[in-house]
């Protein structure tokens, strides 16, 4: 089954580095302002999973939030990996304004929990960092969702957590939906039997 992953984060702060190193183990630095989409199997837990994976540009996104083609990307989404620089303060405070344009925008189709993973990304450049780690950590613990601290440009294992475990909640998600369905088919039989039997009684 195919899951489509949404990675956002404003300009620099490696969202397109991430992607390439998790889909070819690679490390490349410089990217052009080019909105894509990255098809990939991979395996998680033993199981195949195809991971559909956008990757635009900020300027496209934000500058027109309220644009139809954003929120059609935000409604194919599956899930979110929210990506700041430990480098940038300003990367990591627009992660907070992401979870709630997601928030606002995904209620609206049922949806209680949307899988999202916060990332920390340059954490080689410690030396430069303004974001301490704690602070990612408590922004997802309040957003009950996962964080990472990685490096794109030194660690593909680290990478590759963060896609897996994306993947993780996604399937989790989709898991308690397909439960909540059936739990609500089963009560709406079980009323339709007793209203039957009212009727019969009368």
């Amino acid at each position: 089954m195919d899951a489509n992953i949404v990675v956002l984060g404003t300009d620099n702060v490696g969202k397109s580095a991430l992607i390439v190193r998790f889909l070819t183990r690679r490390f490349i630095g410089e990217y052009g302002e080019i909105e894509s989409i990255y098809n990939n199997s991979v395996t998680v837990d033993g199981r195949e999973q195809t991971l559909n994976i956008w990757d635009s540009p900020y300027s496209q996104v934000y500058t027109a939030p309220e644009s139809t083609s954003f929120e059609k990307r935000l409604q194919w989404a599956d899930g979110f990996i929210l990506v700041y620089s430990i480098c940038d303060r300003a990367s990591f405070n627009t992660i907070s304004k992401l979870l709630l344009t997601i928030k606002t925008t995904k209620d609206y189709v049922g949806l209680e929990k949307m899988p999202v993973v916060i990332v920390g990304n340059k954490q080689d450049l410690g030396h430069r960092r303004t974001v301490l780690s704690d602070e990612g950590w408590l922004l997802a613990l309040s957003a009950d969702c996962q964080f990472y601290e990685v490096s794109a440009a030194e660690n593909y294992h680290s990478v590759l957590m963060v896609f897996h475990g994306l993947v993780s909640r996604i399937r989790a998600s989709r898991m308690a939906v397909k439960k909540t369905a059936g739990i609500k088919g089963i009560v709406k039989s079980m009323s339709a039997v007793f209203a039957r039997r009212r009727t019969d009684s009368l």
